[in-house]
């Protein structure tokens, strides 16, 4: 079940006026104030549980960041209704350019996730240093860890997106920040490598139940393999996964549809979610994130049963479902309209499109928030144990060389996810079924449409769109940060 330790935390810290200023997400450019009691241990943790609650920004996991990451790719549609937002349908498009203010969003999202991460960063040596027992300094040390985590996934996310962005690791004036320039993608990937060995290195294993959601050893381990996937450094991402799944810290849960549960959040399957919840409240602080709420059933009643309708599965994923002979797989992630789910809950036949992503459904019973409320406790999972099967199981049939501790072969790691899925067992693994049963596993979670620029795959499979072999690898640098920042170069195409 959800366990809301984090944000309980991440309210307590707001609301400590000796520290308010210190945990509020600051522009980068200024300078923090005085006032936390370093020797305290119980304040450790404050500036990490903001940098949490970074996460949840609109901008970096919200609107923009189903658009970006899924929308632009051939899983999903715009959705809505055809005349409402028009940015979001150039994503759906292609056709997007630097004055799209959502991209912008996302530029500035996944900067404010930085500016936390850095500050955080910083404050632990001297935490540290005032601490007076191995243990706490030990903490301080993890602490830093989770920070470095989050800066790395940042970082990675503005890599994926921009290809060229600036790295920005500490405090800078405001003519400082106008002056930076752009790091190439190897130095950003060496950048965001380091930041995760270096975790890893201070993390634990696991945490104990109170603290679940927090980002361990392992957190640190998934995210580098798949940095170094996209770098197609493939003894790395076998290394990395193959000691996540010779831990025994994580499973399939036996119920695909548990895995994006309320109930499942947390679960042994997970390994990174960006935490939601009301915590139990139809009002005041927002400590929850309408990720869920704008893919919710558009025109639905009761009120606290719809959304605002965007990211619909597109025909091609129904298709792709089909002829694969799915069943398991869609029952949980397409949400049709005119239908009743297992929970009780009518999707009623005049909704506005025709199906929903059903992965981010949940019932009624949990929309208490005193305006709709849909989804408001749904968490975004960012990385599951699938996702490190099917890495391993990719690195293996690309040659990894690497001698593994679990013993499991790329056959292996795919028919784990494939039986959970009630599909038949295959030999012989090609790339194709692996990239296959990625887009079947992860379908609407944000990993298709950079799947396909990574394998290659994306001219094809978006010609329809207009994809551009040499400019729609990458979105553009938005108009309005190049106005902060005349040194930023603009990406080619754009």
């Amino acid at each position: 079940m959800k366990v809301l330790s984090i944000l309980y935390t991440a309210c307590l810290a707001l609301l400590l006026s000796g520290c308010e200023e210190e945990l509020n997400t600051r522009p980068e450019g200024t300078v923090p104030t005085i006032g936390i009691d370093y020797t305290k241990p119980e304040n450790i943790f404050l500036s990490v549980s903001a940098a949490y609650a970074s996460l949840r920004s609109y901008g970096a996991h919200v609107f923009p960041y189903i658009g970006a990451f899924e929308i632009a790719s051939d899983n999903a549609d715009k959705g809505s209704s055809a005349e409402d937002n028009p940015p979001m349908l150039e994503f759906d498009n292609l056709t997007y350019e630097a004055d799209n203010g959502l991209i912008n969003d996302l530029w500035k999202g996944y900067y404010d996730i930085v500016s936390s991460a850095n500050y955080s960063i910083h404050q632990m040596p001297l935490f540290e240093a005032a601490m007076q027992n191995s243990a706490n300094k030990l903490y301080a040390r993890q602490c830093q860890g989770e920070a470095k985590t989050i800066r790395a996934y940042a970082y990675f996310n503005l890599t994926r997106l921009f290809g060229k962005v600036p790295v920005i690791d500490t405090l800078l004036t405001a003519e400082q920040l106008s002056a930076v320039s752009q790091s190439a993608t190897p130095q950003l990937y060496a950048f965001i490598e380091k930041d995760l060995l270096e975790a890893i290195q201070v993390l634990p294993a696991k945490y104990s139940r109170e603290w679940a959601g927090r980002i361990n050893r392992y957190t640190a381990m998934a995210l580098k393999a798949k940095v170094h996937m996209y770098q197609e450094e493939w003894d790395s991402v076998a290394s990395l996964t193959d000691k996540i799944i010779a831990s025994g810290n994580y499973e399939l849960l036996a119920d695909f549809r548990e895995v994006f549960s309320i109930d499942g959040e947390n679960s042994r399957e997970s390994l990174f979610e960006i935490q939601s919840s009301t915590l139990g409240n139809t009002i005041g602080d927002q400590t929850f994130m309408e990720y869920a709420y704008v893919q919710g059933p558009r025109g639905n009643y009761p009120s606290n049963m719809q959304g605002w309708g965007f990211c619909t599965p597109s025909q091609n994923l129904i298709d792709f479902y089909t002829a694969r002979g799915e069943v398991i797989r869609p029952a949980t992630t397409l949400l049709y309209r005119g239908t009743k789910t297992p929970e009780g809950d009518s999707i009623r036949s005049g909704c506005v499109n025709p199906v929903y992503n059903g992965k981010v459904y949940t019932p009624s019973s949990y929309n208490i928030w005193n305006y709709n409320g849909y989804g408001f406790e749904h968490n975004v999972r960012i990385l599951r144990y699938s996702d490190v099967l099917l890495m391993y199981a990719e690195a293996k049939v690309q040659g990894a060389t690497y001698t593994t501790q679990s013993g499991l072969s790329a056959d292996d790691a795919l028919n784990l996810v494939r039986d959970r899925a009630g599909l038949e067992i295959m030999s012989g693994t090609t790339l194709q079924d692996i990239w296959d049963e990625r887009r079947a596993e992860l379908a609407l979670e944000e990993d298709r449409f950079f799947d396909l620029i990574r394998t290659g795959n994306a001219a094809s499979a978006l010609a329809d769109k207009g994809f551009t072999i040499g400019k729609h690898e990458v979105y553009p640098i938005p108009a309005a940060q190049r106005q902060l920042n005349p040194n930023l170069l603009q990406n080619i195409g754009y």
